[in-house]
């Protein structure tokens, strides 16, 4: 089976990194790149510096098949994500009228050139309207409906940070990401009375005879009705159950407690 792509993840906000809010976006879209078979390998939070943004998208870009960016695509000030985009891959801004004309026609009399700015995209910026299922593009907005697609620059995907929105954009990361045909993350567990420090070295010999497989060891609080989860992932199912049956084998009398 050949690698699984790669992806990061860069989230930007001053908002966050002050805990003004709190990410949602980030768990939802991991869950996503593993069923699509995409392994994300990096995550990193940024303030809204144009300079930050736009060294930290060339190396993730440069270093992963896919970015993604979340926040900072609005109007105001500290929305310089795009422009920071273009910056990374060298290129300037230009209007584009079909989202110019988008925002026209949503906000009528009322439109700006505040509005309006919205529509600078990097240039070659591919606008994504694939969508999973009806409203997989329309952001809903004062309870008016706006048919927004999603933006693709080169390998990165720039997202809003709003969650419901970049919720509704993930319809087009999605559709653009099956295209590769990479087999999808599959996910097993256990369930033990038994605590991390007896349990390592059973971990340790299957990991050993077992190395395509990622097994992860997660102890409960108190009050679960197991002492520890351990997990086995992988791409090829097969392999993902020879190693959990592995490990399963080698627990004592009355182990594991449960599977998941």
């Amino acid at each position: 089976m050949s690698p699984a792509p790669t992806a990061a993840v860069l989230l930007i906000g001053n908002e966050l990194l002050s805990g003004k809010v709190q990410d949602a976006n980030l768990v939802v879209l991991a869950r996503d790149l593993r069923a699509l078979g995409v392994r994300l390998t990096r995550v990193v939070m940024v303030e809204d510096v144009r300079e930050v943004i736009r060294d930290e998208v060339r190396a993730l870009a440069s270093t992963h098949d896919w970015l993604v960016t979340s926040g900072g695509v609005g109007p105001t000030h500290d929305d310089v994500t795009l422009a920071a985009v273009a910056d990374a891959f060298g290129v300037g801004l230009e209007r584009r009228e079909e989202i110019a004309s988008l925002l026209r026609g949503f906000y009528g009399a009322r439109c700006t050139e505040g509005h309006l700015c919205m529509a600078d995209l990097p240039v070659g910026t591919e606008l994504l309207s694939e969508a999973d299922g009806p409203e997989g593009e329309v952001v809903e907005v004062g309870g008016k409906k706006l048919p927004w697609p999603a933006f693709l620059v080169r390998n990165v995907f720039c997202l809003p940070g709003i969650p419901q929105v970049f919720q509704m954009k993930l319809g087009a990361i999605r559709a653009r990401l099956r295209r590769l045909g990479a087999s999808a993350f599959v996910s097993r567990g256990v369930l033990t009375d038994m605590d991390e420090g007896n349990l390592k070295p059973l971990l340790d010999a299957v990991v050993a005879q077992h190395p395509e497989v990622e097994i992860g060891s997660y102890p409960a609080w108190i009050g679960a009705p197991y002492r520890t989860k351990l997990t086995f992932d992988g791409r090829d199912a097969a392999r993902v159950d020879a190693a959990l049956e592995a490990f399963v084998a080698t627990l004592p009398a009355g182990e594991p407690k449960g599977r998941v």
